[in-house]
């Protein structure tokens, strides 16, 4: 409030109390400070009215060019370096012979880390290896053997229908033979009836001396030779009916030989049937001998791709499959995995740019979302929250949201998994 003046103070008085109330307001004013100057709120000389909205305008801008970038962007600080880790196990049972690497060394893809003692499995494979040749070679003998067999009762069959024919001719030759020496014994007995009557007629007249002696004598003779074709003719009859005997013996050998040979394709399919076996003998020792090859080749651990590696094992240890002795941090495949509040991925999605600065060295990387989990932490945590309580409390909740480098980003490898890192995620 500006001071008052004495014009303004001073009422209508008389002419002496004016007087002295004049000297008195003089003596006040020699006493008493001068006021302080009236402060102005505006300039008044148009250039610096100018300048003032100038400035005021400057700072709407940048006020609206600040609240536009900060609206930009969804940023937290819990973060970290996320990354693959590859454990290398045993695949065998053995005693670690050499280990070529130390902790923390980068190793390539395809280094040899360490080494099992392979005498056992190297005479294992020269074991598999022999009795893969005798399965081989039983298996060849097997398979030459299946013409053979096909070629011999082939021939069999052939051999046995022939012996058949044969004896059915000899049985019908020697029937033949037979009622010839049957019509032979009949003619001889009939001679010897006709030779005994003359003999005994020829007797009588001999007696009577009708006939000569010697007529006689030829007529004994005949008759006796007559007897003896008799005789003759039985056995000719008696071997005559073996040799039917004999034949029909040798048809029925020729029978069973038939029968016997007609078995030849169940021996071929016999024969053919053990080649197979043997074939698959001859497959089950290959397989023996693989896996007798692989085991050797797990007596060789190696990288099976670049990075870190970090070693469990020690020269003298005797290990089992399964055993983990190394672990492997491939730098070259490494991503930040960020943990958003629920209310920051209203906007976010895969592809956005993204800036990740690192505590550890103070750089700032460019990287783009990659993906965003399906489920929030919480959620695939060893312990879940149950929610189904009935006092309910509601918590803002964090998902986690996967962003990769770009290329060439860390071409040095500085990163590590776990480093902490606050990412900026470009919405706008």
């Amino acid at each position: 409030m500006a001071p008052r003046t004495d014009t303004e103070a001073a009422p209508a008085l008389p002419n002496e109390t004016r007087a002295s109330d004049a000297h008195a307001d003089s003596e006040l004013h020699a006493a008493a400070p001068p006021p302080p100057p009236r402060r102005k709120l505006l300039p008044t000389s148009p250039g610096a009215r100018l300048f003032f909205v100038i400035v005021l305008i400057g700072v709407v801008v940048g006020a609206i060019f600040a609240w536009r970038y900060l609206s930009s962007y969804e940023s937290t600080d819990d973060a970290e370096v996320d990354g693959h880790l590859m454990p290398l196990s045993a695949r065998i049972s053995g005693y670690i012979s050499k280990v070529n690497v130390n902790d923390n060394q980068i190793v390539t893809a395809g280094t040899v880390l360490a080494e099992i003692d392979p005498k056992d499995y190297q005479v294992a494979v020269d074991k598999a290896q022999a009795d893969l040749a005798t399965a081989i070679a039983t298996a060849q003998s097997l398979n030459i053997s299946v013409p053979i067999a096909h070629v011999s009762t082939t021939s069999q069959v052939s051999s046995s229908q022939a012996d058949v024919v044969s004896a059915q001719a000899g049985i019908s030759a020697a029937e033949q033979q037979y009622a010839a020496t049957q019509a032979q014994l009949i003619q001889a007995e009939a001679n010897n009836v006709r030779a005994q009557s003359d003999l005994a007629r020829y007797k009588e007249l001999v007696q009577k001396q009708e006939i000569s002696q010697q007529l006689y004598d030829q007529a004994v003779a005949v008759a006796k030779a007559d007897a003896s074709a008799v005789v003759a003719a039985q056995a000719s009859a008696s071997a005559a009916e073996q040799q039917i005997g004999q034949a029909k013996a040798k048809l029925a050998a020729a029978d069973a030989n038939l029968l016997a040979s007609q078995t030849g394709p169940q021996q071929v399919a016999s024969t053919r049937a053990r080649a197979r076996s043997a074939e698959a003998t001859v497959q089950q020792k290959q397989a023996i001998l693989e896996g007798a090859q692989l085991n050797l080749g797990y007596t060789r651990i190696f990288a099976p791709v670049d990075g870190v590696v970090m070693k469990n094992a020690e020269v003298g240890m005797n290990v089992q499959p399964g055993q983990q002795l190394f672990t492997i941090v491939p730098l070259n495949d490494i991503w930040v995995t960020a943990n958003f509040k629920e209310t920051q991925l209203r906007y976010m999605k895969p592809g956005q740019r993204a800036e990740i600065h690192v505590d550890a060295n103070g750089r700032t990387y460019k990287g783009r979302v990659d993906s965003i989990a399906g489920s929030t932490g919480a959620r695939t945590s060893l312990l879940p929250p149950e929610n189904a309580t009935g006092n309910y409390v509601k918590v803002v909740q964090r998902i986690p949201v996967k962003i990769v480098l770009d290329a060439g980003e860390d071409k040095d490898h500085y990163l590590r998994l776990g480093m902490s890192c606050e990412p900026k995620v470009f919405v706008k």
